[in-house]
């Protein structure tokens, strides 16, 4: 498949699900265990039929590996999820997501013995400013005096400050999730499309563990507003609606960055995602009139130029040779 049409996967399919994801987010803060279930499900019914072969296919990777995989990928996945419950904002969970690479570096000096140069410290310094002062600035919004009584403004602050440990705790738990893998990989392979299948298939029996609430929501979904399919005619609850594209979108998105990592140099990966990630807070701010300072638009900077200097991109920008340049000045 052509790199672009992989990049056009990455960007509509990322981004839309963000979108979707905030529309079910702001009608029911709490609905994040419907949406991973249904995720979860409609992934591992396409891997079961695709990947697995209807369960006839042996996988590469033993079982057993795949299960300390999985246990992690699915408490990373529940944990961000329910922060959007926590009094975290769509732009503030992008933006703290963005730390994976602090995780990643602190995790792959002490389980890895890694070590880095210069300019990756001053790109994690750089993303470690730009996500406190995002964080700060946040923290000051839960906490002004918009809250009907003091208490009650205490309370809010208590919880976005469990949103905030729960998003440290998933990053942490990501990274070290990411290493595994690297250290899995190394020894049996690249098996992405396997990977995709187990890691999606195997965690469905926890989700018994959130079965009630995921039928309440189920039962909310269902006496939202109708809503009409253009072209088909046909009815449905509209918060079914933003569910199902959350779905096909979020399989669009992971479909897409297989392809690129198949595709393409993990370079232009990395700059491809963190790129989406911009557009996708950009539209998030000025569409869902997201509160948006100042400040935040710093962090975010920060942020972002952090992740551009991790990736070494300005050295891979072509240089004009300086006789070429004398040359055509000559010119």
């Amino acid at each position: 498949m052509h790199p672009a049409l992989a990049v056009a996967l990455v960007f509509s399919g990322c981004c839309s699900n963000v979108v979707f994801l905030e529309l079910l987010a702001r009608n029911f803060p709490g609905c994040g265990n419907i949406v991973t279930f249904a995720q979860f499900l409609f992934i591992a019914i396409e891997g079961f039929i695709f990947q697995s072969d209807f369960g006839r296919k042996r996988p590469t990777i033993p079982i057993r590996y795949y299960i300390t995989m999985v246990t992690m990928f699915f408490t990373v996945s529940v944990v961000n999820n329910y922060a959007l419950n926590l009094n975290i904002s769509m732009p503030l969970h992008m933006i703290f997501r963005s730390g994976s690479l602090i995780a990643n570096m602190i995790l792959g000096i002490i389980i890895l013995k890694k070590r880095y140069s210069v300019s990756k410290y001053l790109s994690i310094v750089l993303v470690s400013l730009g996500i406190f002062i995002c964080t700060l600035m946040s923290a000051r919004q839960v906490t002004s005096p918009s809250e009907s009584s003091e208490d009650a403004s205490l309370t809010t602050f208590l919880w976005w400050l469990l949103g905030i440990g729960a998003l440290t705790f998933a990053l942490l738990v990501s990274a070290r999730m990411g290493i595994f893998q690297e250290t899995l990989y190394k020894e049996y392979g690249k098996h992405s499309k396997e990977a995709l299948f187990y890691n999606h298939a195997l965690p469905l029996p926890g989700f018994l563990l959130l079965a009630p609430d995921i039928y309440n929501h189920s039962v909310m979904f269902s006496q939202s507003e109708p809503f009409q399919l253009p072209l088909l005619g046909i009815q449905m609850p509209i918060m079914w609606f933003y569910l199902l594209m959350n779905v096909i979108t979020q399989y669009i998105c992971i479909r897409g960055v297989f392809i690129l990592t198949t595709e393409c140099p993990s370079l232009t990966v990395t700059l491809v995602v963190t790129l989406r990630k911009f557009l996708s807070l950009i539209f998030s701010i000025l569409y869902f009139k997201n509160p948006f300072t100042t400040w935040h638009w710093i962090g975010t900077l920060l942020v972002f130029m952090g992740t551009l200097l991790y990736t070494e991109v300005w050295n891979s920008i072509p240089r004009i040779p300086s006789k070429d340049i004398k040359e055509a000045k000559k010119d």
